[in-house]
């Protein structure tokens, strides 16, 4: 295998859906599904050994759900990018695995080719949020206490410099680094030094929680708690 192929591990319960994952990622020369897992305990073990660029994990699993096994890894260090998979786009354990550190999810119907492209996104450091997924991102936001999130998003992005803000809104739209470059008329490798400053400041463990913060800083604020 070449230096430059992503390593990954699928992780859930349903051996039918790591068969499927393992043909759709099998197919594609620059990615190599290095390990497999039934339910969280036993993705820590793969993670461990297998080293992966990027893990796809359900949420809903016996025993430890993917829950408990992203919060492991993130209190572990230099974790994997990990993307979860869900049935259901609107179920709540999808911000909570977000506000965990994943770094976007995915349908488990989302076709091949959408899949490999999230892969490779969320290899190359960015998030996975579509539009569709910030409108759900937000809406789930405004569904929650607001005042307390919003005042503590606001003083987190007053730390940002005014480009820097602009990077993040971008982000926050769901915006790849190209297409942030081509609207703030940057260079790509300067959009990278941007988020990465960003993520420094924020205290964020990747972009999706950047995305979730200016969200929370765009809510209404109702004058209580």
């Amino acid at each position: 295998m070449a230096d430059d192929v992503i390593r990954v591990v699928v992780v859930d319960d349903d051996v039918l859906v790591r068969a499927g994952l393992g043909l759709v990622l099998g197919a594609d020369p620059e990615l190599e599904l290095v390990g497999q897992a039934g339910d969280g305990a036993a993705a820590l073990r793969t993670i461990r050994d297998s080293r992966p660029d990027v893990v796809l994990l359900d949420i809903r699993m016996p025993r430890m759900d993917g829950l408990a096994a992203l919060e492991a890894l993130r209190d572990a260090g230099d974790a994997p990018a990990v993307i979860v998979l869900t049935t259901f786009d609107t179920d709540d354990h999808v911000l909570r695995a977000l506000r965990l550190g994943a770094h976007g999810f995915l349908l488990k119907d989302t076709p091949p080719r959408a899949i490999l492209d999230a892969v490779r996104r969320v290899a190359a450091g960015e998030q996975m949020l579509s539009p569709s997924v910030v409108r759900q991102l937000v809406n789930h936001v405004a569904g929650g206490p607001a005042g307390g999130r919003r005042r503590t998003a606001l003083a987190a992005l007053e730390s940002l410099a005014p480009r820097e803000r602009e990077v993040a809104e971008a982000v926050a739209e769901g915006r790849s680094n190209a297409e942030i470059g081509t609207a703030l008329h940057m260079s790509v490798a300067s959009v990278k030094t941007y988020v990465s400053r960003i993520l420094a400041k924020l205290g964020c463990a990747n972009r999706v929680q950047v995305a979730i913060l200016v969200h929370e800083s765009r809510q209404p604020y109702s004058g209580g708690p």
